[in-house]
C-alpha cells in the first residue's frame, strides 16, 4: 500500500514554520509563487496579512475568502516588479527560482525585515526534479546572493526525505 504524502505536501515547509513567528506583525508578507497557498494559510493564522502571488492561482482560490490575503495574479519573470522597494515585513519564497529576483527581493524588504527563502539545489538532480542547473542553486548561493544585504539569522544545505527526497537550500535573513 502506498504511503499518502497528501497532509505532508499540502503542509507548511518546515523551514518556514521555522521562522515564521519572527516575521515582523503590521506589514505585509509577500508569498512569492504561493501554489496552493500552504505559507499563506500558516502566516494568516498567526495574524499576517498575506499578499499571494502566483502566475496561476487555481490552486489557491479559497484564499479569496481570507480578509487578510490578497491574491495577485501575475507573472513575475515576465512582467515588472510589482513591488515598492521597502514594502514588505518579510517575503516567503519556497520551491522557486528566478535569480533576477534576487536584488529585487531584498530591496522590498522594510528595514528588520525577514526574507525566509528555500528551493532546490545541485545535488537534487538525484532524486528527479528539478534537474537542469538552471533551476538549481549552486552550493553557497544563497548565502552570496543575500550575505552582503541581509542579516543572516540561519542557513542550511542538506538533504530532506520528506515530503519526498530533495537537496535544498534554505535561508533566512533580516534587513539591517
Amino acid at each position: 500500500m502506498a504511503k499518502d504524502n497528501t497532509k505532508t505536501i499540502n503542509a507548511p515547509s518546515p523551514w518556514v514554520a521555522r521562522f515564521a513567528a519572527e516575521l515582523p506583525i503590521g506589514g505585509s508578507i509577500i508569498d512569492i509563487a504561493c501554489g496552493n497557498g500552504r505559507h499563506t494559510r500558516l502566516l494568516v493564522d498567526q495574524g499576517h496579512q498575506v499578499i499571494a502571488v502566483d502566475r496561476d492561482l487555481a490552486a489557491a482560490q479559497d484564499l479569496a475568502n481570507f480578509d487578510a490575503v490578497e491574491l495577485l495574479n501575475y507573472d513575475l519573470e515576465s512582467g515588472t516588479w510589482p513591488f515598492p522597494p521597502e514594502s514588505a515585513a518579510g517575503i516567503i519564497v519556497t520551491n522557486y527560482l528566478h535569480r533576477p529576483h534576487f536584488k529585487r527581493l531584498y530591496e522590498t524588504l522594510a528595514i528588520d525585515g525577514l526574507l525566509i527563502f528555500e528551493t532546490f539545489a545541485v545535488g537534487n538532480e538525484r532524486f528527479g526534479r528539478p534537474r537542469n542547473p538552471d533551476f538549481l542553486l549552486k552550493p553557497g548561493e544563497l548565502l552570496e546572493a543575500f550575505g552582503d544585504h541581509l542579516e543572516i539569522i540561519a542557513y542550511e544545505e542538506a538533504e530532506e526525505t520528506l515530503p519526498k527526497p530533495a537537496f535544498k537550500q534554505r535561508i533566512c535573513a533580516r534587513k539591517k
